[in-house]
């Protein structure tokens, strides 16, 4: 997060301010700073790493040499004192800290905004798009979610529903107050954190996600309002946040305890719009679907939409058995 600089008249002094500075480098030197300490000497090709060490990880010197660049240069920028470090540069720092595809990506993200750098967007709710609600509602065979660039829920079948949130209003994603944010739920919502058998791996994918998706907005206001609430509302979510982990879950296999089947495990996917990728379809597969789905879709009671209600079409929430 970036902290405001004290104002003038707030009995802060040079020094102090200089001190704030240091320690405040901003979000492209926390990450440097950050994975600078998580890569050790023998994992890279200096011949000295056997020597004693007083620093966790490389030392700037160390990852300057291995980069390219100067020790002036790199410790001006891991402080937040440059503005203007090339693509060049920013691929040869992620080279020598071995990032991934993702890492290095969030790395020229967060360059980028510093010379970019502009006031806050004013919240923006997001609309779903309708070629994303027409492919929604052509999956009627398995769960599948509408999510938004934050991960707010934009419209789910009823399978999707059923399957992770029953205990909310089905009619949810159409109304703004209403509208479930999956990664408040996992941290906030005792019944969806209940949800998810290996919550510690769920919970630490959505951080690392959340941390990339603010490298590359770092000026929407209601992305940041949800980082700032969820760091003074939730200690795993702060532990989680401090680790700098950065990452992008886009398959993979979920252990469930569903409140009506029990123990389930199942594959996801997520799908991406080509005209609006921030939109994706999060699409749940699972064996034995015939029987699952029945259980599923067996507890319909009051969560179909009501009629009139805006936003998601009718048709969009039958899912199997809707008929009947």
């Amino acid at each position: 997060m970036v902290h405001p600089i004290p104002l003038q008249g707030s009995g802060v002094d040079r020094a102090g301010l200089y001190g704030w500075c240091v320690n405040n480098p901003g979000p492209l030197g926390e990450f440097l700073r950050a994975k600078r300490a998580e890569l050790q000497p023998a994992q890279t090709q200096l011949a000295a790493f056997g020597s004693r060490r007083r620093v966790k990880g490389l030392r700037r010197e160390e990852l300057a040499q291995l980069a390219g660049v100067s020790v002036s240069y790199y410790t001006r920028l891991e402080q937040g004192h440059s503005r203007h470090a090339s693509d060049e540069v920013l691929l040869a720092l992620a080279n020598a800290l071995q990032l991934r595809v993702t890492e290095t990506e969030h790395l020229l993200d967060l360059a980028r905004s510093k010379t970019n750098s502009g006031p806050h967007a004013a919240a923006v709710l997001e609309t779903p798009d309708r070629r994303s609600l027409d492919m929604l509602g052509f999956i009627t065979d398995r769960p599948a979610v509408l999510l938004g660039r934050r991960n707010d829920v934009l419209g789910w079948n009823s399978l999707g529903h059923a399957l992770i949130a029953p205990h909310l209003p089905f009619d949810a994603p159409a109304h703004e107050m209403r509208r479930p944010s999956l990664p408040r739920m996992l941290f906030l919502d005792p019944v969806f954190r209940g949800l998810f058998a290996d919550w510690e791996t769920e919970a630490a994918d959505y951080v690392a996600y959340l941390r990339f998706i603010t490298g590359k907005y770092p000026r929407d206001a209601a992305l940041t309002s949800l980082v700032g609430e969820l760091l003074i509302k939730d200690e795993d979510f702060s532990r989680l946040w401090a680790t700098g982990r950065v990452g992008e879950c886009i398959s993979g296999t979920k252990p469930l305890l569903h409140p009506a089947i029990g123990e389930l495990c199942v594959d996801f996917q997520l799908w991406a719009q080509s005209s609006n990728p921030e939109h994706r379809i999060e699409i749940y597969s699972y064996p034995d679907a015939g029987r699952i789905n029945a259980l599923l879709g067996a507890p319909r009671g009051s969560g179909l939409p009501e009629p009139g209600v805006p936003g998601i079409r009718q048709g969009l929430h039958e899912g199997p058995g809707a008929e009947g």
